[in-house]
């Protein structure tokens, strides 16, 4: 279904074969304040609601979502029980029969005061049976099986789906860790030698050689002069 009517104005769809008894259940339910729609066969009705494309099914038994709903939300449905083609009771019993479908209330006319006929309609899940000529009386029985058809529709409403939840960051992996080096060993620092002066030997040989104490020999600590 796509857009809803307010409380205040709910949707009827009117199925009657007569042109003269949907003129006058139009006229009490726009008298009540109900947006009308009215057809003349349990076909088109069920046209209006979607349910040829709400209940075809797949070969393998699935259901194929509808394509084509109407654009107006029907909050119940009132047929008139004997009409060549499909009787309002087949069109009763397509409606409950349908998943998408079987919470709109469904209320039967008839000129026929027949308590097996009456029984049978209760029974298969109409709301009420109204002998004709439908009376306003009649029509102001008809906005509470409404009020319950819009409760039963909020109820079956699927729940909301929870907000998305913020995924944690990954932990990083061993294969994502860039590669490290193994470290390297201190290269030990090793004091500076100081260099060995060439110098000083070289001074110290001169010294030896050059000293006059070298040159001259001792004899009972006594030095010899030599001329």
């Amino acid at each position: 279904m796509g857009m809803a009517a307010s409380d205040s104005q709910f949707h009827v769809l009117a199925v009657d074969d007569s042109l003269i008894d949907r003129k006058l259940i139009e006229r009490l339910l726009k008298t009540s304040s109900y947006i009308v729609t009215t057809v003349d066969s349990g076909s088109k009705a069920l046209e209006f609601l979607g349910w040829h494309e709400d209940d075809r099914r797949n070969t393998d038994g699935t259901s194929v979502s509808p394509q084509n709903h109407q654009e107006v939300e029907v909050n119940l449905v009132i047929t008139d029980y004997c009409m060549p083609g499909m009787t309002g009771y087949d069109l009763l019993k397509k409606i409950k029969e349908s998943s998408s479908l079987r919470n709109i209330p469904v209320v039967i006319m008839s000129s026929e005061n027949e308590p097996s006929r009456i029984n049978r309609c209760l029974e298969e899940g109409a709301e009420e049976f109204f002998l004709k000529p439908v009376r306003l009386s009649d029509v102001n029985k008809l906005k509470p099986h409404m009020m319950k058809g819009k409760m039963q529709e909020k109820h079956e409403l699927p729940p909301p789906p929870p907000p998305p939840q913020s995924q944690p960051s990954p932990l990083p992996t061993p294969q994502s860790l860039p590669p490290t080096s193994p470290p390297q060993p201190q290269a030990q620092q090793q004091e500076p030698q100081p260099p060995q002066s060439s110098n000083n030997k070289r001074k110290g040989i001169d010294e030896g050689i050059s000293s006059p104490d070298r040159t001259r020999p001792r004899y009972n600590g006594l030095t010899v002069v030599s001329n």
